[in-house]
């Protein structure tokens, strides 16, 4: 058995390594599994993986098997001890163990592969030409953005911050914060991503723009920080001024509708 539950709600790295370990054995010795990749952290490529990393993997099988693999979950490290597994998507799951360790996985057939996207990556073991399928869909940057969807940004992040001041307004505050501190905000990361200068933005996550942001503009990083701990209106006409801030320069930013936002939430700031 691994040694999963050795040291209760944190895992450290022997831990981990022995689950990875002991989770590869078991598929590898099963005929019907063509190939194991491990993902993200868990693949120990660019970020090593830390107490707080869940185990993130697809696992190959043969087609025709995928969904055996999906619903009996005996295949997994002390599987008895799950407490909770949740079908995510058609392909994948999240489960969860007694001591808080989390998987993310999918079980695919190599054609299905193509319906994934991954950025780090390892191969644990490959019967199959399951590492030419993972090549095809991997990519180690964050995709270049189109002038039209650059310009989507920009206006979307201020749509969003009206409709969700509007809702907040309305005291519907619960929605209003989830457009203002979520859907507004991922807007606004996504512009600066691709706009804002640093010294190295290949620590970015390329498929998530709120991961390791801080890292890459700790300046940045911090004035949204403290935005999201102010009250969502107070909030939003500071991630307006981080907005105008950064990018009024940028051909695509709004002068006239920056003006337009900064008034509406500034009469119901003062009310």
């Amino acid at each position: 058995m691994s040694r999963l539950f050795d040291t209760g709600y944190l895992m450290n790295l022997a831990d981990y390594y022995a689950f990875t370990q002991e989770l590869t054995t078991n598929l590898q010795a099963d005929p019907k599994i063509l190939g194991l990749v491990l993902l993200g952290s868990t693949a120990n490529q660019s970020r090593q993986p830390d107490a707080y990393s869940d185990h993130d993997f697809f696992v190959i099988t043969e087609s025709g098997s995928q969904e055996d693999y999906r619903t009996d979950l005996t295949w997994l490290p002390d599987y008895t001890t799950i407490v909770l597994n949740v079908r995510e998507t058609a392909h994948g799951l999240k489960v969860l163990y007694k001591n808080g360790h989390l998987l993310e996985f999918a079980v695919f057939d190599t054609e299905e592969i193509a319906l994934a996207k991954v950025n780090d990556y390892a191969i644990a073991f490959d019967k199959a030409n399951v590492t030419e399928a993972i090549t095809s869909i991997a990519t180690s940057a964050s995709p270049a953005l189109t002038s039209n969807t650059l310009d989507k940004h920009h206006g979307m992040f201020l749509c969003l911050l009206v409709v969700g001041a509007g809702r907040v307004a309305r005291e519907e505050i619960i929605s209003g914060q989830l457009f203002i501190r979520a859907n507004a905000l991922s807007q606004l990361l996504q512009i600066l991503a691709h706009t804002h200068p640093a010294d190295d933005k290949s620590q970015l996550h390329n498929l998530d723009p709120f991961r390791r942001f801080e890292q890459v503009f700790p300046e940045l990083g911090a004035q949204i920080n403290a935005a999201l701990l102010q009250d969502p209106i107070t909030g939003a006409l500071s991630l307006l001024a981080i907005y105008q801030q950064t990018q009024e320069s940028h051909v695509h930013y709004r002068g006239e509708a920056v003006k337009t936002v900064r008034k509406f939430l500034q009469q119901i700031e003062t009310g």
